[in-house]
């Protein structure tokens, strides 16, 4: 799941080229118009909040910009229907978790096989052979292990990283996020690090083990390297939680170069990235980690993730394990590699994320993101458009931005919510969280422009009148 990252930003900045008191206008009457067409919703709504915090099973499920959380009733392809009734295509796809489809069929008939068969032993099972070798083949990393979130797989590598290496110090990009793992929850603010203030309850210091620098810039993680105390930088070899930021030609080979030099080892987390293509961003672009983390989508949304290490990592991580005292490593749960993830995860991986599948998303992206640039250009509206594979975003500044920094700035909630509104009552789904997109194997055509067709009316409603 994404987050939003505080900014200083100021609206007049992203509003160029609106009629924001219009714009202010169109936001009430859809408001008025979701309440009026999904009773349902609004009825469970009330319901749910005598007796879940927020009314909603996890709290970021409000966060939409809704006047009352939407209720789904079943999800299938690149389509939800809601409870009131309203199909929507859907480029939301559960922030990634569906990034291959709701309910793909290969994961549907594994689970329906295993259902009678066991779902938990704390044993491992035929399926995890198989589900390490297409992990090893895919992303080139010989070593595996299992966890139920990204940020569980985050933390674990993080961990098994410091016991290896004997270093402490955890080195992150400005507006990254890698899950709920408190440790990456350190911004620059004004250039210093700043243990951010929405991180609830945390106690510790995260400051005497966290370092933060702005991606893009090779001069501020070389100094940060350079006291020989890193033991991992984490990241995204695309920033995706802020805004999506790219890198710069040339940034990861300059990058691997430093972190070697300064004995650190690199952690790509591909949650996001996998979009890119079968073996994810760093493959495809010659990155070479020592390890790799992958979340939500590798077992077709079944809770489940997985971490792989280079034979080097993990022989250091194994002799750490061996040499520490005996008991609990802390690295790890009961329910991890369970049978019904795992034959979740070996469809998945040798079913559903295939290469014609990603033939597919790549160019129905392409088509939506030229779509999404000739409707701002037609409208003289100053925003970018980014693409990495099968996952593309709209930012509302002129050029991406190079780092999180600049791409907190362009950040806008309440302009973003108000253009999710619009599109969620012209029965179409984005992202909540800023302005991305994804399209899965099942995307149509007719899908993509209706999305474009959706965003158009939206746009024509906060635009001065032609």
């Amino acid at each position: 799941m994404n987050a939003h990252t505080t900014s200083t930003h100021d609206p007049r900045d992203s509003r160029t080229g609106l009629d924001w008191p219009r714009a202010q206008a169109f936001l009430a009457d859809e408001r008025v118009h979701y309440t009026e067409r999904n009773p349902r919703s609004r009825a469970l709504a009330a319901h749910t909040a005598q007796h879940l915090l927020f009314g909603v099973p996890l709290h970021w499920m409000n966060d939409w910009g809704t006047p009352f959380a939407l209720h789904v009733d079943h999800a299938q392809g690149a389509q939800v229907t809601d409870v009131d009734r309203h199909v929507l295509a859907d480029f939301c796809l559960g922030d990634t978790g569906a990034m291959f489809g709701h309910a793909p069929g290969p994961v549907a008939a594994a689970l329906q096989r295993q259902a009678t068969r066991g779902y938990t032993t704390m044993l491992a099972t035929a399926d995890a052979a198989v589900v390490g070798e297409a992990l090893s083949a895919r992303f080139g990393l010989p070593y595996w292990q299992f966890a139920m979130s990204a940020t569980d797989a985050n933390r674990y590598i993080v961990r098994w990283i410091r016991a290896a290496t004997g270093r402490d110090k955890l080195l992150v990009f400005n507006g990254c996020y890698h899950g709920t793992i408190d440790d990456v929850f350190v911004d620059l603010v004004d250039g210093r690090p700043t243990q951010r203030a929405s991180l609830l309850g945390q106690v510790h210091d995260l400051l005497a083990h966290t370092v933060v620098v702005e991606f893009n810039d090779l001069p501020a993680l070389e100094a940060a390297l350079a006291a020989g105390d890193v033991a991992c930088v984490l990241a995204e070899p695309v920033m995706t939680n802020i805004g999506m930021v790219l890198p710069d030609d040339g940034y990861w080979a300059a990058a691997q170069q430093l972190i070697r030099r300064h004995g650190a080892m690199l952690v790509m987390d591909e949650t996001h990235t996998i979009s890119t293509g079968p073996g994810g961003y760093a493959r495809a672009h010659g990155i070479v980690p020592d390890a790799l983390v992958l979340g939500k989508p590798v077992g077709g949304g079944i809770p489940c993730a997985v971490y792989g290490m280079s034979g080097p990592l993990a022989e250091s991580a194994m002799r750490a394990k061996r040499d520490a005292p005996p008991g609990h490593s802390g690295i790890g749960t009961t329910l991890t590699g369970n049978m019904l993830a795992m034959a979740a995860m070996r469809a998945a991986l040798t079913a559903v994320m295939t290469e014609a599948a990603y033939d597919h998303m790549l160019a129905r992206a392409a088509t939506l993101a030229e779509g999404l640039r000739a409707l701002f250009a037609a409208r003289e509206l100053p925003w970018c458009v980014t693409q990495v594979g099968a996952r593309i975003e709209f930012q509302f500044c002129a050029q991406p931005p190079r780092s999180g920094g600049e791409a907190g700035r362009v950040l806008d909630a309440e302009l973003e919510h108000l253009i999710h509104l619009g599109l969620l009552n012209r029965d179409v789904m984005i992202t909540p969280f800023h302005n991305m997109m994804l399209v899965c194997p099942h995307t149509t055509e007719d899908q993509v422009q209706q999305l474009l067709q959706a965003l158009g009316q939206v746009l024509d409603q906060i635009t001065p009148a032609r």
